[in-house]
Formats: structure tokens, sequence, C-alpha cells
């Protein structure tokens, strides 16, 4: 192993500890001390690598929001329907990829919604990110909708992605089931253009 490659590996080690005491234990209880025991390294390389919690949870938000972003990159790759249609569906897609809808990422990410409240790090994070869902889906129902009705639309389908991720992951009994959560978004999005298109129709 070479020198240069060893903090980006145990930087790793120590957001995948992070996940696996969130899981366990809630952000709120989660103490450097936890994750470096369950990384099985010493509390001053945690602080080396990411200075106290709030510099690790952001590490942990960050990897979290990278997933996303990469889960939908890869949707969009895969996707060989590239009409702006085919692109809201793999936005959708990938906000209930396995990366986003497996238990230790859901613990994280609610863990993350209520520490978000009373943090403004985390604060600034869920901005962002609540913010690209909305403008990425925007931008492409402007290609198929007027800007007015884009936006009420983009506004819906992101409250219906957000709305079905947030009961999947409060059901401590079932596995999340995003081939369902992705019919439903999908079937909102389709019927509010046929709803469009049967406005143009009867005008």
């Amino acid at each position: 192993m070479r020198k240069a490659e060893i903090p980006a590996i145990r930087k790793q080690q120590l957001i995948e500890a992070t996940f696996s005491v969130i899981e366990v234990r809630g952000i709120q209880q989660t103490t450097i001390n936890h994750v470096a025991k369950t990384a099985g390294l010493s509390v001053g390389i945690v602080s080396h690598y990411f200075g106290d919690k709030n510099g690790l949870m952001r590490a942990v938000m960050q990897k979290v929001l990278s997933d996303l972003k990469h889960a939908i990159n890869l949707k969009m790759q895969q996707n060989k329907d590239n009409s702006a249609r085919g692109c809201i569906v793999s936005i959708i897609e990938g906000n209930f990829d396995t990366t986003q809808v497996n238990r230790a990422a859901m613990k994280v990410w609610l863990n993350f919604w209520a520490s978000s409240l009373y943090s403004d790090e985390l604060s600034q994070l869920q901005k962002i990110n609540d913010h690209r869902l909305y403008s990425n889906l925007t931008w492409y129902l402007k290609k198929l909708l007027p800007s007015e009705k884009a936006r009420i639309v983009a506004k819906g389908l992101a409250a219906i992605i957000d709305g079905l991720w947030l009961r999947g992951s409060l059901s401590q009994k079932d596995e999340f089931n995003k081939a369902e959560a992705i019919y439903i978004a999908i079937e909102y999005l389709d019927l509010q253009l046929a709803k469009y298109q049967d406005h143009l129709v009867k005008k």
C-alpha cells in the first residue's frame, strides 16, 4: 500500500464505522469514541482527519449525497431514453437506488434531517440537496410544460419522492419496496403530463 493512499483508506474506514454506529445509536448518541472503537482505530486518528464530531457528521452526509449524485448519473447513463421524461425517470430511480434505501443509509438520512434543524452546517447541506432535486426536476419539466406549470409539478414530484422515502424509512417491519415507490412517482409524473396534453387538446 502506498503511503499516499493511507489517508483516503482511513477516512473511508471511519465513515463506514460512523454509518454502523449511527444505525444503532443515532446521531445524537454517536461519539468519536464509539466510531474509533468500531473502526479499530484511535480517537486521535478520527480527530486528525475530521477535527470533531461535526466534521465527521459533515463527511458522512457528503458521502451519502455523493452516492445519491452518482446513482442518478449512473441511471442517466443506463437509460437509453434521453428524452426529458426519460431523464426525470432516471432522477426518480436514482433517489430510490439501493445506496439510498438500505437500512443504514436510511437511518443516517433520518438522523440527518432531524439534526439539520439544530445545526447550521447540516442545514446548509440539506438545503443544497433539496434545491438540487427541485432544480433538476424543473429543468427537465420545462422542456415538457410551461414554466409555471413545470415548477408546480416539480414541487409535487419532489414532495412525493421525499414522502415515499420517509414512509418507507419509518416502516420497521418491511423492506423498502423501491419498485412500488418508483411506480407511484412515475405515475404522478405521467398523470401531470397527460393532464397538460388534454388541456391543449381541449383549447
